[in-house]
């Protein structure tokens, strides 16, 4: 998160408009297209009912304003305009005080089907349907909350919480296994994968060792972690979760399931 990017985000004008090139705006169009035809029967009520209260344009890029004006109706959340990469401080920060992140730059046509950094498409389409969710947006503040009053270390414990949830979680449901993580809601690869790769491994979740557990972000995950319903997300933040953190701290990382990056 503190590294430097090689996306430059639009900054928005005077009156708070961005102007998308033609080329940005129909590369979100194919986005939505091609991830919308995979949503049914891979993505879990609560985003539908998101995505469907968001309404997003499906022709252009939103402005952050429109998503701004659901989320202060539902669940007082907004959006924030950031840089490409912002460090942790910021990032925790804007979570505690109700204020999602987005990026606002698009991936190019190049890198269609993966790139290195979360895009807007990945932030609006793939997490805010959820931050409608009063659950999703209850338990993403206090995630906020207690990041931003922890340490450097602790810190880097708690980012595995994250990902295991908010980015690449999984829950099940009466019709089965659904997929909740905006992480790969925005990747037509991982969307598949996640629900039906005979590789991954899929565990309930189990919050220490969510917080034990290493990832890699280039990669298709090879484990995820299974919610038995949706406002378990309510009950992980009755937790004593930095309590959680320190045990993890002290008794170090699981085994990873993947190999090494290359440097």
């Amino acid at each position: 998160m503190s590294k430097q990017s090689k996306y430059v985000s639009r900054m928005p004008d005077e009156n708070g408009i961005i102007h998308w090139s033609d080329v940005e705006n129909d590369t979100w169009r194919q986005l939505v297209e091609r991830q919308m035809t995979l949503l049914p029967g891979h993505a879990c009520q609560e985003y539908m009912q998101g995505l469907e209260t968001l309404n997003l344009p499906t022709d252009r890029i939103p402005q952050l304003d429109e998503i701004n004006a659901v989320l202060k109706r539902t669940t007082g959340w907004q959006v924030a305009q950031v840089p490409a990469l912002i460090n942790f401080d910021k990032f925790f920060n804007l979570l505690a005080n109700k204020q999602f992140p987005v990026a606002t730059f698009i991936r190019t046509p190049e890198e269609f089907d993966y790139l290195q950094e979360p895009d807007i498409f990945h932030e609006i389409f793939g997490h805010c349907p959820l931050l409608t969710n009063p659950t999703f947006a209850h338990f993403t503040h206090v995630y906020g909350q207690l990041g931003a009053a922890a340490s450097k270390q602790e810190r880097v414990y708690l980012a595995r919480l994250y990902w295991f949830t908010v980015e690449f979680g999984l829950m099940n449901t009466a019709d089965g296994l659904r997929i909740y993580g905006g992480g790969i809601l925005s990747s037509p690869g991982e969307t598949h994968y996640a629900l039906h790769s005979e590789e991954a491994l899929r565990e309930p979740m189990d919050v220490l060792k969510a917080l034990r557990t290493p990832y890699r972000i280039d990669i298709m995950q090879p484990q995820y972690y299974i919610l038995d319903q949706f406002n378990d997300l309510f009950d992980i933040t009755q937790m004593d979760i930095m309590s959680l953190v320190s045990q993890a701290m002290q008794m170090g990382l699981l085994p990873a399931r993947f190999e090494k990056a290359a440097s």
